[in-house]
């Protein structure tokens, strides 16, 4: 691999297999490679301490993997088993406290971290304490759990799970089973608002919505971002289908925000909203994106929204997608506010403005290096690879573009290359450390079917994949178009980012 002009510092290849040894003996899910220093990040992107990395105190580091270390002998996030009555358990002995703060519950298929990050920044900026859950996490499982914008401290995480620790293990002798991983998370997020205390909570599903773990919340508003076929194996076959799952957090006299869906999924929701006396606003009647136009380092919008129309937003971040996700989320807020119920005016557009540039969604279209541009983006379903490919198209000028994809063996693979083959050169298939990782040579016989053979290359490793795609982009040239785009799982993009740290 090239070096970084300028750097003088430890090449973090050299350390790469040191730290994933060292992670051997956790879950994967919460060992997704910690970054252990600062990423090259695109202007408007992620601030300083958006994706933690790990204490740089010993005995804090300590404590964290203790903890940690607990949480992995637990059912994995993978693991599942439909119901709702261990996590009840759980806020019935810890006396309730997602029943302390209204929240904002976000489900869908695609598209919800970005959201929730939206939701919350522009809550934030209208002056109310934010407590944001979010999963699954880019590098560190701290991230999952934010106050106020910002990941809880590694200290706090700790001092939230001894607090809960008695009661989490009372219910485990109570219940046929005992609590997962999520579960656990859940109740330290919901015990953590409370603690804070927060204004408003902004929850994103881990999975579906009648039965997840988070469903023990009544949103005041719940979102739906758009509906794709992901996690078929205990969703359903059709969007129809799971979107009955994920109706499941339409509650009593809520607001429902629904993102623009496939027809059948939109009739289910609808119905569900009917049942249940929600009031329901929708992506292209009652509000949507007026306007779009490529900016420097994002995009500039005009959005309507439920109490009017919003001018010259400024997004930093790429894609039609994500346009449509700040739509939605700017319903969402106003719905929260009662804009377009209790009160007709808008919100306060300056201070609309002032949120959305300040938004960042980690491992989303975020570049992360420069020549040639590296670019990592967790899209893990063809749906959400689809929305990628496109977003490339527009806001980059790509003469060259190599893929690395390491997926998920429980994924739709064969999908999500054909939705990436019209954009890329080549493609370099690898796997990242999980038990979770497609095989690379697995992988590679579908690339080929899809590429040809002459555009695959194998490199299983993963850090022999990204110097392997940066000498294939660099053959453009020095000042050419060549780029690198790594995607395929949001556990690649966490272990390619610590892969191209610096410092």
């Amino acid at each position: 691999m090239s070096e970084h002009p300028g750097n003088d510092q430890p090449d973090p290849l050299d350390s790469f297999d040191e730290i994933i040894a060292a992670e051997t003996d956790r879950d994967p899910d919460l060992a997704v490679i910690e970054a252990g220093s600062r990423t090259l990040r695109t202007q408007g992107g992620p601030p300083e301490g958006d994706v933690p990395g790990r204490p740089a105190d010993p005995e804090v580091d300590k404590a964290l993997r203790e903890v940690e270390t607990e949480l992995a002998g637990r059912w994995g996030e993978t693991k599942l088993e439909p119901s709702v009555s261990r996590i009840a358990a759980l806020m019935d002995v810890l006396g309730e406290p997602q029943r302390s703060y209204p929240s904002i519950h976000i489900t869908g298929t695609n598209g919800k971290t970005s959201t929730a990050r939206m939701i919350e920044a522009l809550l934030g900026a209208f002056e109310l304490r934010t407590g944001r859950y979010t999963s699954p996490h880019v590098q560190s499982v701290t991230e999952r759990i934010s106050l106020d914008g910002a990941p809880i401290t590694a200290e706090r995480f700790i001092e939230t799970y001894q607090d809960i620790k008695p009661y989490v293990e009372m219910v485990d002798t109570s219940q046929e089973y005992r609590l997962s991983f999520f579960e656990v998370l859940t109740g330290m997020a919901y015990a953590a608002f409370a603690d804070a205390p927060v204004d408003v909570a902004v929850v994103e599903v881990g999975m579906g919505g009648s039965w997840d773990a988070t469903n023990v919340i009544d949103g005041d508003v719940a979102v739906v971002t758009p509906i794709g076929l992901d996690h078929t194996d205990r969703l359903g076959n059709t969007t129809g289908e799971i979107a009955g799952e994920k109706a499941g957090i339409i509650k009593q006299d809520a607001t429902v925000i629904l993102a623009q869906q496939p027809v059948d999924a939109a009739q289910v929701l609808l119905k569900k909203a009917v049942e249940v006396d929600a009031t329901v606003a929708r992506e292209g009647l009652e509000f949507g994106v007026v306007a779009r136009q490529v900016a420097v380092g994002g995009q500039l919008l005009t959005l309507r929204g439920l109490g009017g129309e919003y001018t010259e937003v400024y997004l930093p971040l790429h894609g039609a997608h994500q346009a449509h996700n700040a739509a939605v989320a700017l319903a969402a807020v106003e719905a929260f506010f009662g804009v377009g119920a209790q009160r007709a005016e808008p919100l306060d557009i300056d201070t609309v403005r002032k949120a959305f540039a300040a938004v960042s969604s980690p491992g989303r279209l975020e570049v992360v290096r420069r020549s040639p541009t590296v670019v990592l983006d967790a899209a893990h379903n063809p749906a959400g690879a689809e929305a990628t490919a496109e977003a490339v198209r527009e806001a980059f000028d790509f003469t060259r573009l190599i893929g690395v994809v390491g997926a998920s063996a429980d994924k739709n693979v064969r999908g999500l290359l054909e939705a990436f083959e019209p954009i890329f050169a080549e493609v370099v298939v690898t796997q990242n450390s999980t038990h979770r990782a497609m095989d690379a040579d697995e992988l590679a016989a579908i690339a080929v079917e899809i590429f040809g053979e002459e555009r695959v290359q194998v490199e299983p490793r993963l850090p022999e994949a990204l110097e392997a795609a940066i000498t294939l982009a660099e053959e453009e040239g020095e000042f050419a178009g060549g780029g690198v785009l790594v995607t395929g799982s949001v556990i690649t993009v966490g272990e390619a980012r610590l892969l191209l740290g610096k410092g």
